[in-house]
């Protein structure tokens, strides 16, 4: 289980450098093209807009896996072990709740709309659904690392 996890935050570590690249060099360019050539590119703008979604989204899954999100955990440091236990498993319920309803569920029909329709951003001429995607795959994602947070307080206990 800790391999499996430990391989997925490796594999989400190099997507990340990889996209943080590409928006670092997009945003550059955009730069050097507006102030060497008085002409901006037409679509450095939007795909850094994509960009920062794709890394925005699965940064949020990443740390999560890591544990490292910023938390309000006071309660959790003040209880007693076995309290913090079931906080902590209530917590990690609700994350995959949210992950479940609002990220796979609600992100899918908004991938599927974005196909549906035949919606394209206006620079790339790219249809939005792949820009989208990113949500329900993060949000397996999350209910994966909070699966095996859960697995790991059961056997803890």
């Amino acid at each position: 289980m800790i391999e499996a996890q430990q391989k997925t935050n490796k594999i989400l570590e190099i997507v990340l450098v990889v996209l943080m690249s590409f928006l670092v060099i997009d945003v550059l360019w955009q730069v050097f093209s507006r102030y060497l050539f008085s002409s901006p590119s037409s679509f450095t703008d939007e795909l850094a807009g994509f960009l920062l979604i794709w890394v925005g989204v699965l940064g949020a899954a990443y740390v999560d896996g890591r544990k490292e999100h910023l938390a309000i955990d006071i309660l959790l440091q003040r209880s007693s072990p076995d309290r913090r236990r079931r906080l902590q498993f209530l917590i990690d319920m609700l994350i995959s709740l949210f992950a479940l309803l609002v990220m796979v569920l609600g992100g899918s029909v908004l991938v599927y709309t974005r196909f549906f329709l035949d919606v394209k951003s206006a620079a790339l001429q790219l249809p939005l659904g792949y820009v989208y995607i990113v949500l329900p795959l993060s949000g397996l994602i999350i209910i994966y690392y909070e699966t095996v947070h859960i697995l790991q307080l059961i056997k803890s206990k």
